[in-house]
């Protein structure tokens, strides 16, 4: 029996010396310009003065908005399924190291039979039974390192939707903080626009202006009540999209009316790659990756044969044909090696298809690097530009202000026909330029918001 077990153990090993491949660990491919800059950017350290690396707390510094998102973190039920399959592949992973220990299944029996006026015999055995899969290709190998690659994936994902999360109750607060701007400046105007309306009345009564200026007025007012009642709808959504943030009913979510947000740290205008590598879409890509390499391992070893050990031991009365009372002890030992004669086929196809699937996770790997270039530099764009829009806007809205006490003070004290026509022009120009001041602000902080998740930011 040692003999053969013996010659067995060599003749797989002898097989295995050819098949080295299936053993080694994933390592990134550097095959490209683009896997082999993050592959060289994860040897560096990380810089903690990142902006992506900042705890979040130290990016969103409102009081207000650091509660919600802690409140978030807590509660919200995306946040907790990610959780929930960082738990499952954890689970997935000890299955798999537990799959090298010899499986043991306790199985008692026993029955009794009677024939003719004989009386009953009994007999029952009580056995042990043990079986173990001698990992010689690496079977076991890659489907442990495989569920390893799979729990870190799962833990990127996690920390992918914990950034998405703290970037969207960031992004509803301000949206919040901006339509509430706005819906003050309308009801503002509104009163000031009322006003208006009642002047043009009064001048048409002593003949300085016609009918037709005080429609025009009524008009101009009944246009920016109808944009509040859009305003107010826009608050409503805001705070049920908040609520769901939050897992709770909705209700109206209270604000700092003076929020507001910059950049933390100074952020170079390039793109770079030691920005990026960290990110946990990019760590999920790549773990995807992990995962697909470890599968075509499989998918190799399926070449080759399996080698099974098994022992059945207890007690027992039945010895041979006869039985015994009382019983006795007994050992069983057995020993296997499955090769696969007539899958070959079959097992070539697995090969392929798992070769496929690799390629298309190198892809993904490779996109979402991209991607991640791409969101980067959008969020940099947007945040210089509305800088450098704002400082325009501000004014404009001083030029117009102006021109709406110039042309007031002439419809007040000129007669001219038209002059009604220029009040109401520069009203309107005014009220635009104002939205799109309090626009372009939010589209800086949604900016920096977007440059925090771009980066990573949350971890």
């Amino acid at each position: 029996m040692n003999k053969i077990f013996s010659a067995v153990v060599i003749g797989a090993l002898s097989m295995g010396a050819t098949s080295c491949h299936i053993y080694k660990n994933y390592e990134t491919p550097t095959d490209t310009p683009i896997t082999a800059d993050y592959a060289e950017a994860m040897k560096q350290e990380i810089d903690s003065t990142a902006l992506g690396n900042l705890d979040w707390r130290q990016v969103y510094t409102d009081p207000v908005l650091a509660d919600l998102i802690a409140r978030a973190l807590e509660v919200n039920k995306d946040y907790r399924n990610a959780q929930l399959n960082v738990e499952a592949a954890q689970a997935q992973l000890l299955g798999a190291k537990l799959s090298y220990l010899p499986s043991l299944a306790l199985a008692p029996n026993g029955a009794g039979a009677k024939y003719a006026s004989n009386s009953f015999s009994w007999t029952y055995q009580l056995p042990l039974q043990a079986s173990w899969e001698v990992d010689i290709f690496g079977k076991l190998l890659n489907a442990k390192r495989g569920a390893k690659a799979q729990l870190l994936q799962s833990e990127a994902y996690r920390q992918a939707v914990r950034s998405q999360i703290i970037s969207a109750v960031a992004s509803t607060y301000y949206s919040l903080v901006a339509i509430h701007s706005q819906l003050t400046l309308s009801r503002n105007t509104s009163e000031l626009w009322g006003q208006t309306v009642q002047t043009m009345r009064d001048l048409k009564e002593a003949g300085a202006v016609t009918e037709a200026a005080v429609v025009q007025s009524e008009a101009n007012y009944y246009s920016i009540l109808a944009s509040i009642t859009d305003l107010e709808s826009s608050v409503d959504r805001l705070n049920n999209t908040m609520s769901l943030l939050l897992n709770t009913w909705p209700q109206e979510w209270s604000i700092n009316p003076q929020a507001t947000i910059s950049l933390p740290t100074q952020v170079s205008g390039g793109v770079q790659m030691s920005l990026l590598a960290h990110r946990p879409d990019v760590q999920a890509a790549e773990q995807s990756l992990a995962v697909a390499y470890y599968a075509t391992n499989s998918a190799r070893a399926a070449f080759y044969p399996g080698l099974m050990i098994t022992a059945n031991g207890g007690f027992t009365n039945l010895l041979g044909s006869f039985i015994s009372n009382p019983g006795d002890w007994f050992i069983q030992l057995a020993g296997s090696l499955t090769a696969p004669l007539f899958s070959r086929g079959r097992n070539i196809a697995t090969l392929k298809a798992a070769k496929a699937q690799q390629q298309q996770a190198l892809n993904n790997f490779e996109y979402s690097l991209l991607s991640a270039a791409s969101e980067v530099s959008d969020a940099l764009t947007v945040y210089e530009k509305s800088i450098e829009k704002a400082s325009q806007l501000d004014l404009q809205v001083a030029d117009l202000t102006k021109a709406v006490d110039y042309t007031q003070d002439l419809l007040l004290y000129s007669t001219g026909s038209t002059n009604y026509l220029e009040v109401l022009t520069a009203q309107q120009s005014l009220l635009s330029a104002q939205i799109s001041r309090i626009s372009c602000e939010l589209a800086r902080q949604n900016a920096v918001i977007n440059l925090y998740q771009a980066l990573g930011g949350g971890r």
